[in-house]
Formats: structure tokens, C-alpha cells, sequence
């Protein structure tokens, strides 16, 4: 072995150990300060509620809890049945028509429900539903369209996007005929819930995002025109 070879050899030991004394120690972190709650925006409030209404697509009690909602819809709950109602029907495309005689049964009663409560209690909850529901103004507007176009604004806030519970609870309010308001409402949502199975029971999944992107839109552009159709009737008559 040469001599440069042993020097290299004796050396390494050398250049392993390490003096403790030259040991660099790591500082402790610095203590983390607790975080601020987040504020959760309304919306934030709305898209946990969206989700949790589709967490009972796979529940073994899902058609009650599409009832449930439809039913809730009606009155007071922000979330519309039909997020149920499609995820459902997606899964079960043969039970299409069925979950829609659920939905429109179910929201037909919560209308009625809607209705009593603006009929006979709304002097003690009015304050909550202008603080949480719906706003003053809105609801008070309702009273001058009801006066004109009773069964029409019924008919077109049960089809359409527009929030039909305004218009159930103004409905008890302003003591709208009751016959005619279950009338109206049936044949509103029955048509809103059956357009939107026959849709998926005939497309499938493809047709779930056009649903979800136009369907407010085409059911507000079709309400305007069945309105206006019967309104030249009623004027060339």
C-alpha cells in the first residue's frame, strides 16, 4: 500500500469524528399563534347545506328524505329538491317518474304547509322569515301581483326558479283562494319535477349538466311565454 494510500486511510477516521462541541443545535421552533376563525361567508353556509342534501343520494332512507326536502322546500329550506331529485334518478334512471311524484306530492303539501303558516301564524313569525327566509320588500311586492295574476304567480314561482315560498306563505297572507293555490301549485311543480325525470329517464348523466347550467333559464323563458300566450288569447277572445 503507498504512502499515500495510509494517509488517506488513517485520515478518514479522522474526518468522521466530529469535536460534540461543534455541534450546531437547532433552535425550537417558535410557538404558532392559534390561527383566527375563518369567517364563513353565506354562501360558504349554502354549499355545505347543497352538500349535505346529496349525502342522502346513497342513504337507505333516501326517497323520505327527498319527501323531506320537498316538503321543507316549500316553506322555508333554501336548497330546491331537484338537487336531490337528479342524483337519485341517476342512480335509479327505471325510478325517474316515481321520485318525481314524490317530490311534487311532497312540495304540494309543504305549499299548503306555506300556506297555513302565512294563514294563521304569520303575526308571530313574521320576524324570523324576514331575517332568515326572505326579504321584506320581496314579500310585500308578492301582495300587487297576486292581485292581478293570482293563479299565474302561483303557477310560475312552483315551475320556475323563482322562490315559491314567498308565494305560499304570501298566499295564506293575503287569504288567496286555497282551491285554487293547491290547483296551481300541483300542476307548477308536477311539470318542474316530470320534465326534469323525463330528461334523465330519456339522456341519462349527459343531459345532468345542461339541467344544471339551463334548466332555470328555459323554465323561466317557458313561463314567460305560456303567460303571454294566454294573455293574446284572453285579448283576442
Amino acid at each position: 500500500m503507498s504512502s499515500a494510500t495510509e494517509a488517506n486511510v488513517m485520515a478518514a477516521p479522522m474526518t468522521n469524528m466530529s469535536n460534540p462541541s461543534d455541534k450546531t443545535v437547532d433552535a425550537p421552533p417558535p410557538a404558532l399563534e392559534p390561527a383566527a376563525p375563518k369567517v364563513v361567508s353565506k354562501w360558504a353556509i349554502h354549499r355545505r347545506m347543497y352538500n349535505w342534501v346529496l349525502s342522502f343520494a346513497h342513504h337507505k332512507h333516501s326517497t323520505a328524505a327527498l319527501a323531506t326536502l320537498s316538503f321543507a322546500e316549500s316553506s322555508f329550506f333554501p336548497i330546491p329538491p331537484d338537487v336531490l331529485q337528479i342524483a337519485l334518478t341517476l342512480e335509479r334512471r327505471d325510478r325517474s317518474f316515481f321520485y318525481a311524484t314524490v317530490s311534487t306530492i311532497a312540495s304540494v303539501f309543504g305549499g299548503m304547509f306555506g300556506y297555513l303558516i302565512g294563514f294563521a301564524l304569520w303575526s308571530a313569525v313574521s320576524g324570523f322569515f324576514f331575517s332568515y327566509v326572505f326579504k321584506e320588500d320581496v314579500f310585500n311586492n308578492v301582495q300587487s301581483l297576486y292581485q292581478r295574476y293570482d293563479f299565474w304567480c302561483v303557477f310560475i314561482a312552483a315551475f320556475t326558479p323563482i322562490p315559491y315560498k314567498v308565494f305560499t306563505i304570501a298566499a295564506g297572507v293575503f287569504s288567496v283562494s286555497f282551491p285554487m293555490f293547491v290547483l296551481a301549485s300541483a300542476i307548477g311543480r308536477g311539470a318542474r319535477f316530470f320534465i326534469v325525470a323525463w330528461m334523465l329517464h330519456h339522456y341519462g348523466p349527459p343531459i345532468k349538466t345542461f339541467i344544471e347550467k339551463y334548466f332555470n333559464i328555459l323554465s323561466l323563458a317557458f313561463g314567460v311565454v305560456l303567460v303571454g300566450a294566454f294573455a293574446l288569447l284572453k285579448l283576442l277572445a
